[in-house]
């Protein structure tokens, strides 16, 4: 089971962390995906990571501003946002694909974790 962590509520411009965690799995050998879906906006792509973390892929919106990193000792894949805004307000969620591969599409991942809710507030 995933668990997403980490929201909460931010001032713009803010930085945030938030943390994929597997609970009785590692996920060392697993791709992780983060997506996000804001109110009444259908969930989107935002990062992933292959299981080496040598890949990463970001939407181009997000490159820059977004960090995606595992650490496998600590059995986490964590996603660093800066500067954050308002447009950032979403529910973030992690994913995950047990053959280690980074997808865009979220039904590509075969499990996926609770959100964990990110306000930003300008």
């Amino acid at each position: 089971q995933l668990q997403a962590s980490g929201g909460g509520l931010v001032q713009a411009g803010d930085s945030v962390r938030l943390s994929c965690a597997a609970s009785g799995r590692s996920l060392s050998r697993y791709g992780v995906g983060w997506f996000r879906q804001a109110p009444g906006k259908e969930r989107e792509f935002v990062a992933a990571i292959n299981w080496t973390g040598g890949i990463t892929a970001y939407v181009d919106s997000m490159k820059g501003r977004f960090t995606i990193s595992r650490d496998n000792a600590k059995n986490t894949v964590v996603l660093l946002m800066s500067s954050l805004n308002a447009e950032d307000t979403a529910v973030y969620y992690c994913a995950a694909d047990p053959y280690g591969s980074t997808y865009r599409d979220w039904g590509q991942y075969t499990y996926w974790g609770q959100g964990t809710l990110v306000t930003v507030s300008s």
